[in-house]
């Protein structure tokens, strides 16, 4: 055989195998999110784009800082754990340069109690318990008014605070805890903010609540949040087009009774 012609078996040999070698695996996509309903409803929409081809990872967090901090430090792609007044209000506070990628569904917030089971029953000087985190104190206290239990600051929206109670007739003692310890904190006081989050994955029922902030109400939207440089890149669009599919809007509506909204 000549030197040519051993060159080109060689060649060919080498072009089969190249051919023959699996493509490099995508890259995964990292979603974080937090544990309970959230991180629940993000599992079974991986498992359903796993199916599709697309390569995600969701890594939960226990806390409702480092998931932000980890998609600005690049750690993660995106997270879905929050509405977009907490994010602004992160924003604000830390910086970041993150933004909305995409609506998922509106979690309700609920006044919720072991000791009374009308809200005309609400003793004098009793103790409520809201979340300690400025946007979802702001939520509760809200929430407190629309009971008709307190009145606060006309247009103190989401920057609501105890100092903007400017009516209080019941004399409440207002308690500020971790949003994670409200469901616990209903062993306690009379009553407590509690969002279907954390309600659901402590087993209790939201039928139970006194009264919701609704789950209409769209101004509380949870949503995908990236940097902004990611906002339309293609394996998370993949995803959230995998996660607004039909599969995972009856899988909300299912497992969670009808107490989450989609948005989509």
């Amino acid at each position: 055989m000549s030197r040519h012609r051993t060159r080109r078996a060689v060649l060919g040999i080498m072009a089969g195998l190249l051919a023959a070698a699996p493509a490099k695996a995508e890259k995964p996509l990292r979603i974080g999110t937090t544990a309970g309903p959230i991180g629940q409803t993000l599992a079974f929409a991986a498992d359903l784009a796993r199916k599709r081809g697309q390569a995600v990872e969701i890594v939960e967090f226990t806390d409702w800082v480092t998931p932000n901090e980890a998609v600005a430090d690049g750690s993660l792609d995106a997270n879905l754990f929050q509405h977009v007044p907490f994010l602004q209000s992160t924003i604000k506070a830390r910086g970041y340069r993150l933004l909305p990628v995409a609506g998922a569904f509106v979690l309700p917030v609920g006044l919720f109690s072991k000791r009374v089971t009308r809200l005309d029953a609400v003793p004098d000087g009793a103790s409520v318990a809201i979340a300690n985190d400025p946007v979802n104190a702001a939520r509760g206290l809200h929430l407190l008014e629309k009971a008709g239990l307190l009145k606060l600051n006309p247009g103190s929206g989401d920057d609501a605070s105890v100092a903007d109670i400017v009516a209080n007739p019941k004399g409440l003692r207002i308690l500020e805890l971790d949003a994670a310890q409200l469901p616990r904190a209903l062993d306690d006081v009379t009553l407590a903010q509690v969002s279907f989050t954390y309600l659901f994955a402590s087993g209790g029922d939201p039928s139970t609540a006194l009264i919701t902030d609704g789950s209409g109400n769209k101004h509380y939207t949870v949503s995908f949040v990236a940097r902004p440089e990611n906002r339309d890149e293609p394996r998370l669009a993949a995803f959230i087009a995998t996660f607004r599919s039909p599969e995972v809007k009856a899988y909300i509506e299912t497992t969670f009774r009808g107490f989450f909204e989609p948005v989509w």
